[in-house]
């Protein structure tokens, strides 16, 4: 079982259960920020929205919520973790994944499709595409801008815990143009492109659908 952790100010999280659910045909559920056990998940997606309206910075106040304590739990069981949009702003400002996501360059929201180039293929997210490829998504956010530390970006880059780095034009100013990051484990991934308006044709493209699939099989396998 699936949870999909919801705050108040979700917004993507029907979308995800869509994907989970009626796309890759697993079993989820919605988890509600105030229920604090996670104990019986096999693995969590925190979606992307405006949680708590994004006062102070994005994530900075789910980030504190006890839940999140659980979340860790999870985490360091070794169960997947995956943090869209907001959900990846949360998880570095838990601490859960280095670096931090500032406003874009161009202090504007930006909702379009990007391209995407696979830098990390084995975690749990990642290991059905190839080192390489080049796959499509669509990214909404106006704090996408990835930075960190000289000594962090060096660790990501020597540990190949970048995921996914903006292919072509870098819409946000990442650093290293990142898009999304991993874990040491490889259980936590953390970006901001939309795997999951990127699962069916009918959206424009699928090729974040093999990010859910792998996740399940990574369930499996354990």
């Amino acid at each position: 079982m699936i949870g999909v952790l919801q705050f108040p100010g979700s917004n993507c999280d029907l979308d995800v259960m869509r994907a989970l659910v009626d796309v890759v045909k697993t079993d989820a559920k919605l988890i509600f920020f105030k229920d604090q056990d996670l104990s019986g998940l096999d693995g969590l997606v925190i979606p992307g929205g405006f949680s708590y309206g994004d006062h102070l910075r994005a994530g900075a106040i789910a980030a504190k919520m006890p839940v999140m304590e659980e979340v860790k739990a999870m985490a360091k069981e070794g169960k997947p973790v995956l943090g869209i949009c907001n959900g990846f702003q949360i998880l570095c400002d838990s601490g859960l994944l280095p670096g931090a996501l500032a406003k874009n360059t161009s202090m504007k929201f930006i909702c379009k499709w990007v391209e995407l180039g696979v830098a990390n293929d084995t975690s749990a997210f990642t290991n059905l595409y190839a080192k390489g490829e080049t796959i499509r998504m669509s990214i909404a956010h106006g704090e996408g801008r990835y930075f960190c530390d000289d000594a962090s970006l060096r660790e990501l880059q020597d540990n190949d815990r970048i995921a996914f780095r903006y292919g072509g034009s870098n819409p946000n100013g990442s650093l290293d143009d990142i898009a999304g990051v991993v874990n040491r484990e490889g259980n936590v991934l953390g970006l901001m492109p939309h795997p999951e308006r990127a699962s069916e044709e009918i959206l424009g493209g699928e090729d974040g659908r093999k990010m859910f699939e792998a996740m399940i099989d990574y369930i499996k396998s354990r």
